[in-house]
């Protein structure tokens, strides 16, 4: 991915947004793929005519396979901001989930306890606390239904290891692709169909109202929902 195919959401100087692509990582990782963040540091090192190294801190992160809105910090100050707020549970996060069955109940309140597993980079969820589990909430609710597929908007509130997918999966929601949690065939390319929608949450600097929303993938599922 070169930075010029990057979709910018949202620019100022104090923060930066990007529709992040399914299969795009947000960080390097031990094996050197390409990452978001090496990405956007070019684009703005073009973009500005910065010389040397450009300053970007990560806000929070998606999986690999997940598409959607990205939040990056321009300045230190920012990220300090930003990471609080995340931490304080300031910043709203909406996600679209499209599942293979239609929940029991139209909305709902999900809570479990997620365990991760390093090794295997998956988590377990549990309906009690366990050793070593960190408690996962999450509010969903049913908003359109097509063919065989159904789309969720969910609102995770806690930020545990591959929340949504397992717990969705845990009431039994597969998501479509998701087969490491139960979905019954993978995406050809790779992906889930787990979409970060929105955020919102108050300007670090200018202390304003921001909403950054992120249009789906331009893929036949997604777009049929989105219409």
């Amino acid at each position: 991915m070169l930075y010029t195919d990057l979709e910018i959401l949202y620019e100022d100087n104090h923060i930066i947004a990007v529709n992040k692509p399914a299969g795009v990582l947000v960080q390097p990782d031990k094996n050197g793929d390409d990452a978001l963040e090496n990405i956007l540091k070019e684009y703005i090192k073009h973009k500005y005519e910065k010389p040397g190294e450009v300053f970007l801190g990560v806000c929070h992160r998606i999986d690999r396979p997940v598409s959607g809105v990205v939040l990056f910090a321009r300045t230190s100050k920012a990220l300090v901001r930003m990471n609080e707020m995340f931490k304080d549970k300031e910043v709203k996060k909406t996600y679209w989930a499209v599942v293979q069955e239609k929940p029991k109940a139209l909305t709902g309140h999900l809570t479990h306890w997620l365990k991760k597993n390093e090794q295997k980079n998956l988590s377990h969820a549990y309906d009690h606390e366990i050793t070593g589990s960190s408690k996962s909430e999450l509010d969903y609710k049913w908003l359109k239904s097509i063919d065989n597929y159904h789309l969720l908007e969910v609102n995770p509130l806690t930020g545990r290891h591959h929340q949504i997918r397992l717990q969705l999966a845990k009431m039994g929601c597969f998501i479509k692709g998701d087969v490491k949690y139960g979905a019954r065939r993978g995406n050809r390319d790779g992906s889930i169909h787990l979409h970060a929608r929105k955020v919102e949450f108050i300007h670090p600097v200018k202390k304003e109202k921001v909403e950054i929303t992120a249009p789906v993938p331009n893929e036949v599922v997604w777009k049929a929902f989105e219409m």
